[in-house]
C-alpha cells in the first residue's frame, strides 16, 4: 500500500507540471512551480524514509529530472519508477496479503455490478474515483428512467382532461438538470428536473417581453393576448371569437380561462400556473399506476410542482417540474424558476439554458468514445470538491468551455488526473482574470444542433465573475478557496481521503 501511495505522489508531482513543460514560464511562475515541486520531493522523501527507502534519493531525483524541463526525462523517470515499485509490490509481505484479499473482494463486487473489471492496467486513482461515482450513475439512470416514465403518463391524464378548456396546453416534458446530463452533485439525492413547455389555448398568443440579456434578475414577462378566430380555418365549432364578439361569449357562458385564472393583468403568473398544475397532480394521483408502487407527497413550492416519491422499502426519489415558455423554436425558455434567495414578483420568468445544456451533454456522449470520463471529473468537482464559493454551474461552464476545445478522446482514463488539473487550471486562470465567459452567449464555436436565438451568436460574451471584478474582497476569497480546493483534490489523489 505504501509503494501505490509514493507512485501516486510521484505520478500526481509529475502530471500537475506537464502542461507547463516546453514553455517559458516568468519569474513568478518559475517560482510557484518550483517551490511545487520540493514541495511534493519532502513528502516523497517522507513516505520513502518511513519505509527504510531512504538510500535512494528519489525525491531529489525528481527534482533534477523536472528541473532539466525535457519531456523525455520525465517520462524515463516515470516508468522506472513503475517497475521498480511494481516489483517491490510483488515482494511477499504481511500487508500486501491483506490489501490481496481487501482487493480480491473488491474485484467480485465490481464484476458483479457490471463495471469494467479489466481496471488493472488503470491508474490507481483513476479506479478509485470511478468507483465513487459508478453507483450514483446507476442509481440516477434507473431513476431518470421511473420519472420520465410517470410524469409522461401524468401528463398524457392531464392532456386528456383539458383537451376542450382554455387551459394553458401542456406539451411533452424535457429533462434537464445534472441528473438527466448523466451527473449529479448530490449522487444519490439527485433531483429530477424536468421543464413542461406550455403553449397557448386556441384564441390566445403568448408575447414575450425580454429583459436584459444574460442577466439573472432581467425582468423577462409573458404577455397574454386574445387572437381574432372569426376566420372559417381559426373557427372551432361555432366558438364565438374572445377578441371581436365578447358580448355573445358572455352570453353563452364562455370566458377567456387564460386571462382570468392563469395572469395577474395581461401576465402570466408563475405561482398560478405552479398551484393549478399541483392540484392537477393530486386530484390524478389516484388513477396512476405508479400510485401501487409509491406514496407521493407534494412539497411546498410556489413557481415549481415538486413531488417526493417513496417505495415499500423507503426509499424516496425527488422530482420537480418547473414551467417553461419557448423562445421562438430556438432551445431558451423563460422559466418558472427563480432564484431561491431573491424576491422574484409572480409575473416575472427567468431565461433559462438548460434545455440547450442537455442537448450539449447529450451530443457529448453520442460522439464520445467508450469509457470516457468527462462526467466523472464534473461529478467529482461539483460534490466531492464542493465548496460555497463554487456552484455547480460555475463547474459545469467550467467543463463545457473545455469540452468544446478539447478533443474527446483526451478524457479517457489515463489523462483523467491531467483533464482534472485543466478543470483547475482553467478555473484558475478565469479567476485571475475574473472573467468566466457564458457558454451560450458570443461563443463561435457552439455546436449547430444547439439551436439559440440569432441575437445570441452576435451578443457579446458575458462574463459570468462580474461580481468579482466589482469586489475585490469577494476575488480574493475566491483565490483562497480554490488554493484550499487544489490541496484537497491532491489529498484525494494521493490518499483516496
Amino acid at each position: 500500500m505504501a509503494a501505490k501511495k509514493v507512485l501516486a505522489l510521484l505520478v500526481l508531482t509529475i502530471c500537475q507540471l506537464l502542461p507547463m513543460l516546453g514553455n517559458k514560464l516568468d519569474d513568478g511562475k518559475h517560482e510557484r512551480v518550483q517551490q511545487r515541486v520540493e514541495q511534493r520531493s519532502l513528502e516523497t522523501t517522507r513516505l520513502l524514509q518511513e519505509h527504510e527507502w531512504s538510500s535512494l534519493d528519489w525525491g531529489a531525483l525528481v527534482f533534477a529530472a523536472l528541473q532539466q524541463w525535457q519531456r523525455w526525462a520525465i517520462a524515463d523517470l516515470f516508468f522506472r519508477l513503475c517497475w521498480w515499485l511494481w516489483k517491490r509490490s510483488r515482494q511477499p509481505d504481511s500487508s500486501d496479503d491483506e490489501e490481496s484479499s481487501s482487493s480480491s473482494s473488491t474485484g467480485l463486487e465490481e464484476e458483479g455490478s457490471g463495471e469494467d473489471s479489466n481496471d488493472e492496467g488503470h491508474p490507481l486513482m483513476t479506479r478509485t474515483f470511478a468507483k465513487r461515482i459508478w453507483w450514483s450513475v446507476q442509481s440516477m439512470a434507473y431513476g431518470r428512467q421511473v420519472v420520465e416514465e410517470l410524469v409522461g403518463d401524468l401528463l398524457a391524464v392531464f392532456q386528456e382532461r383539458l383537451s376542450t378548456s382554455f387551459f394553458p396546453v401542456l406539451q411533452p416534458a424535457i429533462g434537464v438538470g445534472s441528473a438527466f446530463e448523466g451527473w449529479s452533485p448530490c449522487g444519490h439525492d439527485a433531483v429530477y428536473r424536468l421543464l413542461v413547455p406550455l403553449k397557448p389555448p386556441h384564441g390566445h398568443a403568448f408575447r414575450l417581453e425580454l429583459g436584459t440579456a444574460g442577466q439573472m434578475l432581467a425582468k423577462n414577462c409573458v404577455r397574454v393576448e386574445l387572437e381574432c378566430t372569426c376566420t372559417r380555418d381559426q373557427r372551432v365549432e361555432d366558438m364565438p371569437c374572445f377578441l371581436h364578439h365578447p358580448e355573445e361569449a358572455l352570453q353563452r357562458n364562455l370566458e377567456s380561462t387564460l386571462l382570468s385564472t392563469f395572469c395577474t393583468g395581461f401576465y402570466l403568473d408563475a405561482q398560478k400556473i405552479a398551484r393549478w398544475f399541483q392540484n392537477l397532480v393530486i386530484s390524478a394521483w389516484g388513477e396512476m399506476p405508479q400510485s401501487r408502487h409509491y406514496s407521493m407527497e407534494v412539497l411546498p413550492s410556489s413557481r415549481s410542482c415538486k413531488l417526493r416519491l417513496t417505495n415499500a422499502s423507503g426509499r424516496s426519489l425527488l422530482v420537480e417540474m418547473v414551467f417553461g415558455v419557448q423562445r421562438g423554436d430556438s432551445d431558451i425558455f423563460l422559466s418558472s424558476q427563480a432564484a431561491e434567495d431573491t424576491f422574484t414578483p409572480s409575473t416575472t420568468w427567468a431565461e433559462t439554458y438548460a434545455v440547450a445544456e442537455v442537448k450539449f451533454f447529450r451530443r457529448m456522449a453520442r460522439q464520445a468514445p467508450r469509457d470516457t470520463l468527462y462526467l466523472n471529473c464534473l461529478q467529482l468537482c461539483a460534490s466531492i470538491l464542493v465548496s460555497a464559493g463554487f456552484s455547480s454551474s460555475t463547474w459545469k461552464t467550467d467543463v463545457m468551455h473545455l469540452l468544446n476545445t478539447l478533443p474527446l478522446s483526451s478524457w479517457n482514463r489515463w489523462d483523467f488526473m491531467i483533464r482534472l488539473q485543466d478543470i483547475m487550471g482553467y478555473l484558475h486562470g478565469c479567476l485571475e482574470e475574473k472573467r468566466l465567459d457564458h457558454f451560450f452567449f458570443g461563443n463561435e464555436n457552439m455546436p449547430e444542433d444547439i439551436i439559440l436565438p440569432a441575437a445570441f451568436r452576435a451578443a457579446e460574451p458575458i462574463n459570468l465573475f462580474q461580481c468579482l471584478v466589482q469586489d475585490p474582497a469577494a476575488h480574493a476569497k475566491a483565490l483562497r478557496e480554490l488554493e484550499e480546493l487544489q490541496d484537497r483534490l491532491t489529498r484525494l489523489q494521493v490518499f483516496g481521503v
